[in-house]
Order: structure tokens, then C-alpha cells, then sequence
């Protein structure tokens, strides 16, 4: 068997072993990019070196996992995957996320105590070798300013599906007021949110994390409605300003076109090429303040095509921004 064969066995079998509800055949298709008849013949290979696969029935569906894991020899990490453990790590602190900071050192060093010590002794050369190789590029913006305790409540609250109460800072700090919601999710960027639906309200909306005090779970079970999707909400905006979604056209000119194709701008993108070699892309999405602020960055190479309220606001920030006054308060040059 070719060594890229045998890797994906191996995979397989990882992933059988750490799912809990074990993986339909449809899923391993999917997630190898194979037909249903390789993704037999790979769990047969795969049930042929671990006897003790399980076959679980949900009706006329079956579902495979390899129950109490894995001998730790097919466990152990390799040396690339400890140092993007590191890196991610740096990247977090950098950003501001402390507490995520904390938690992928933690993982870090519960994974490097399950190696052999010999083994562990030549991989921490060759993880620092890496790790002084390899750095993140500075992104400048905001860093999220967010209490550990705060977000350990919310994601208690989460788990347990329990109401959250919670002291909210208005823009500034002038005034605060309490405000009890059932929470729904957590939408993590340059800000984090919590997307909670107050008590009474039809929607859940967005909680900034940095503006809540004194946040306690309840006894009272969270009201979540049935409807509600996470990642349905998440891609009604560009970045996460919330607003009715709206059919966007974008034209992209043909100097430009390769570095688009690489782009994520949104889930919904779709990519049409144009005879002159430049791309029309297209797109729905809420936040179209952000998605001019994006815009911005790509200094004239994407054209607004549709909607006008979409070519209206980009062009009442480019006034703004052309003719905005330095600000006399501040005495810096």
C-alpha cells in the first residue's frame, strides 16, 4: 500500500476512535474527498487492523467508531503539529486572547506528556528549532478586551442551556442596566459577542463581552428558538455587524483577479469570469459598512456594482474621510 494510503487509514482510524457517535459512510466520503465505494473498502481496511470496530444502527443509517481509542504509539503527535500548537498559541496572546492563550499552552503540555521521554527530549529540539523560525505577521486593529471569568460563565451557561443575567455598559460607560437573555452562541473576532436573546424579544441580537459585569448563570433554563442556527446568523454580516442581508455584485479588474480567487470574502461568495480576464463576485451579506471598510483595502481594484445603497455609502466614506478635520483637541503632530 502507498504511504499516503496507509496515512489515511491511519487518519481514519483516529477519527473513528475519538468520535463518540462514531462516522456514517457519507461522512468519511466527504471528509476524504472519496466515493462511497472507497470509503467501504477504507473502513474495511481500517476494521481489518482494529478487529474491534463497533457498527452502530440509527434506524436503516449506520454509523462506525473503534471504542477506548487507540494504542498511544498511532496517537503520538508529530513535530509540525506541536509547533502550530505553539504558533496558534502566540498568535492568541499576540491578538489579546489570553485566556485562549492559557488554554492551547494547557492542551500543549498535556499532549507532550503522553510522548515517550526519548522521544519527547528530540521533538522539543525540533519544535524550538521551528518555533525560532516562524513568526506571525503583526495585524494591526482593536485586540478584544474580555474578562476570562465572563467567558467561563457564558460558557457555562452554554452547556448547560441556563439563562444569564448580567450588569451592560452602554457605549462609554455612562450608564449601565441589567439585562437577563437566554444565550444562543459566542461570535469571536476583533470584539467578542455574545449572541443572547433578551427575555421577551422575538430575536437574539449581540452582547459585546467587554461591556458585562457581575454575569450569573441562572436556574432558569435558556429559551433558545427552535429556528435559531449559528452559523445561519453568523453569515447574515460581513464581520459581524448585524442587518438584513442583501444581494451584493462586486467587479473585480482583471490585474486583481488571481488574488480574489484566493480570497474568502463570505460564505456565500460565487466567482463569475469575464472576458476581459477580471471577475464578477457576487455575494449575500448584512454589514455593508464593513464590507466598504474592507473595500477600502483593495484600493480601487473592486468595483461596486449592486446595491446603490452599497455604491452610497462607500462613497459618503470616502467624503468623510477626505474631507474629515484633524481634531483640535489633540496636540500631537
Amino acid at each position: 500500500m502507498r504511504l499516503d494510503k496507509a496515512t489515511a487509514l491511519l487518519h481514519l482510524a483516529r477519527r473513528l476512535a475519538a468520535s463518540a457517535e462514531g462516522l456514517a459512510l457519507e461522512e468519511i466520503a466527504a471528509e476524504f474527498g472519496v466515493d462511497r465505494r472507497t470509503a467501504e473498502r477504507m473502513r474495511d481496511a481500517v476494521r481489518d487492523l482494529f478487529p474491534q470496530m463497533e457498527e452502530i444502527r440509527e434506524g436503516r443509517a449506520k454509523r462506525f467508531r473503534i471504542p477506548g481509542g487507540l494504542d498511544p504509539f498511532f496517537e503520538t503527535p508529530t513535530v509540525e503539529e506541536l509547533a502550530d500548537l505553539a504558533l496558534a498559541a502566540e498568535a492568541a496572546r499576540r491578538d489579546g486572547l489570553q485566556g485562549r492563550a492559557e488554554n492551547l499552552v494547557s492542551l500543549a503540555g498535556k499532549v507532550e506528556s503522553r510522548i515517550r521521554p526519548g522521544l519527547r527530549v528530540r521533538y522539543a529540539a525540533d519544535v524550538e528549532a521551528l518555533a525560532l523560525t516562524e513568526r506571525i505577521a503583526l495585524r494591526p486593529g482593536p485586540r478584544p478586551a474580555c474578562d476570562p471569568e465572563v467567558l467561563r460563565q457564558l460558557r457555562t451557561a452554554l452547556l448547560a442551556m441556563r439563562q444569564v443575567r448580567f450588569d451592560y455598559s452602554a457605549r462609554g460607560g455612562a450608564e449601565t442596566v441589567q439585562r437577563t437573555v437566554d444565550p444562543c452562541g459566542l461570535l469571536f473576532g476583533s470584539v467578542y459577542y455574545l449572541v443572547a436573546r433578551r427575555i421577551g424579544a422575538p430575536d437574539p441580537v449581540l452582547w459585546r463581552l467587554d461591556r458585562m459585569a457581575g454575569v450569573e448563570v441562572l436556574e432558569s433554563p435558556a429559551q433558545v428558538p427552535e429556528s435559531f442556527d449559528m452559523d445561519a446568523f453568523a453569515r447574515q454580516s460581513f464581520g459581524v455587524f448585524q442587518e438584513p442581508a442583501e444581494d451584493i455584485v462586486l467587479r473585480v479588474r482583471p490585474g486583481s483577479a488571481d488574488l480574489a480567487r484566493s480570497f474568502l470574502f463570505h460564505p456565500s461568495q460565487t466567482f463569475e469570469p469575464q472576458p476581459d480576464g477580471g471577475l464578477l463576485l457576487r455575494l449575500r451579506t448584512g454589514g455593508l459598512l464593513e464590507l466598504c471598510w474592507h473595500l477600502f483595502t483593495w484600493r480601487g481594484e473592486i468595483e461596486i456594482l449592486a446595491p446603490d445603497r452599497l455604491k452610497t455609502l462607500m462613497a459618503e466614506e470616502v467624503s468623510r474621510f477626505r474631507f474629515s478635520e484633524p481634531d483640535a483637541t489633540n496636540d500631537q503632530p
